[in-house]
């Protein structure tokens, strides 16, 4: 697949706007993978007041996850049926801020911003402000994808149509994800009863 018959003059666009702010550099070479640690971040804070919260919560919380790993191989898998260079090797000439990949290293959809997306829009399921604030970040996380040089503006969107398309399968599995909390918190809650209650059996003897 040829990229930059696509929008190559997109991604050149932006590469001179890169060029045009070296003073951005540093910035979106650490928010391009520090952005993805937030977001895990963000999705463990999501869970740690879930747990408190009704099976519902936890349920699309417990979504997060899964969707991100789907979308991940799902992102992977189609890299390998599509094949797309990478933009820095159509045009070796244009420099770019990040190094170029290697060339078996595949651009068409941008798995970095796959799991953004299906990371922030899981997080929209789960609660407003936390699931814009992610989208927020995977934004920022899909710019400096082209602004370093490392995909096409169509990478990107292909990433973002991905992951968003996975994390919204969570509104279907929603009913049986929550069905499955309310049996592992029922579970538990069995389990602290019958401890507490041998415990007080050995106490009274």
């Amino acid at each position: 697949m040829d990229g930059g018959a696509i929008d190559g003059g997109w991604y050149l666009d932006v590469l001179a706007f890169a060029r045009a702010t070296p003073w951005l550099h540093g910035f979106f070479q650490v928010f391009t993978n520090v952005g993805l640690v937030l977001l895990v971040l963000v999705a463990a804070f999501a869970w740690w007041r879930a747990r408190r919260q009704d099976a519902g919560r936890m349920a699309a919380v417990l979504w997060v996850p899964i969707a991100v790993g789907l979308a991940y191989g799902l992102s992977n898998l189609v890299k390998i049926l599509v094949e797309e260079p990478r933009p820095c090797i159509r045009y070796p000439a244009v420099p770019t801020v990040a190094t170029c990949d290697f060339a078996t290293d595949y651009s068409f959809p941008s798995n970095h911003v796959t799991i953004a997306v299906s990371a922030a829009v899981a997080l929209l399921l789960v609660g407003r402000r936390v699931g814009l604030a992610s989208l927020a970040v995977a934004v920022l996380i899909g710019f400096s994808r082209v602004y370093l040089g490392a995909h096409y503006v169509h990478d990107v969107l292909a990433g973002a149509v991905l992951g968003a398309g996975v994390a919204l399968i969570g509104l279907l599995l929603r009913a049986p994800l929550t069905a499955l909390v309310i049996r592992m918190r029922s579970g538990r809650l069995r389990q602290l009863v019958g401890t507490t209650l041998l415990e007080s059996e050995r106490t009274s003897r």
